[in-house]
């Protein structure tokens, strides 16, 4: 069985910590057993998926998400952190530097779209390619839905789109550094209303289908690529991770 040590090294040579946004927090947040016994990946690590992790024989989680982000002023006994060190279940997290990566949350999210000839733009956070073929605003948002399962809503620029910007997760501020990539299509996962009055007024279509829905699909890619890197160790995608909202 690996190290704590050893894995999380592994996963620092996928998305380096140096790379990650300076207000940011990554790597071994939680540090339990030095063995790893098995991991569990997910977005977010939550009391449900603490206890999915014992319950199936895994000792580590490997989150997108950090389980700790904001300075620690107090710690409660119900609280994810303290149930984590209960457990005894380390905590391996990356957040920007995975949306940055190779092969990271942004280039999975733009293969789930069919983007071709992509290219990082906004400072590596996002990816810009071609789509095979030119749709409008309104039958893009819809694609966009079925490729990733998630609701939708858009912000209209009236304009065919060939060209498509991505930044997963919260991205609804990247619309002019879309537009300056000559995107003619923002997709992100959150979008508040002011965001969608700047895109509009740079020109760019703005699609917005969920936060879990644009990062998900990086938990079953971390789980294969471990399972990869270490034959025989306990891997498995986390199936207690879930949207925390709910829609009509």
């Amino acid at each position: 069985m690996p190290s704590l040590t050893e894995l999380a090294s592994y996963l620092e040579s996928i998305a380096p910590a140096q790379t990650a946004e300076n207000w940011d927090n990554v790597g071994v947040l939680v540090r339990c057993a030095q063995e790893v016994t098995g991991v569990l990946c997910a977005l977010d690590i939550t009391p449900a998926t603490v206890r999915e992790a014992r319950a199936v024989g895994c000792n580590a989680i490997v989150s997108h998400h950090p389980v700790i982000f904001r300075p620690l002023k107090e710690l409660r006994q119900g609280d994810v952190p303290a149930l984590l060190v209960r457990e005894g279940v380390s905590t391996v997290c990356m957040h920007t530097n995975l949306d940055k990566a190779q092969g990271g949350v942004n280039d999975v999210l733009a293969q789930a779209l069919g983007l071709r000839d992509t290219e990082p733009f906004a400072g590596g956070i996002g990816r810009v390619g071609a789509l095979p073929e030119t749709m409008e605003a309104a039958a893009f948002a819809q694609f966009v839905g079925k490729a990733l399962a998630a609701p939708v809503k858009w912000a209209d620029a009236h304009g065919p789109v060939r060209r498509v910007a991505v930044v997963s997760g919260s991205g609804g501020d990247f619309s002019a550094e879309a537009a300056a990539a000559g995107a003619d299509c923002l997709v992100t996962g959150e979008a508040g209303h002011h965001d969608a009055l700047d895109a509009l007024a740079a020109g760019v279509t703005l699609v917005a289908a969920t936060h879990f829905a644009t990062e998900t699909a990086i938990a079953g890619v971390l789980a294969h690529r471990i399972a990869e890197a270490f034959p025989g160790l306990r891997v498995q995608r986390s199936a207690a991770d879930a949207d925390p909202f709910l829609y009509f």
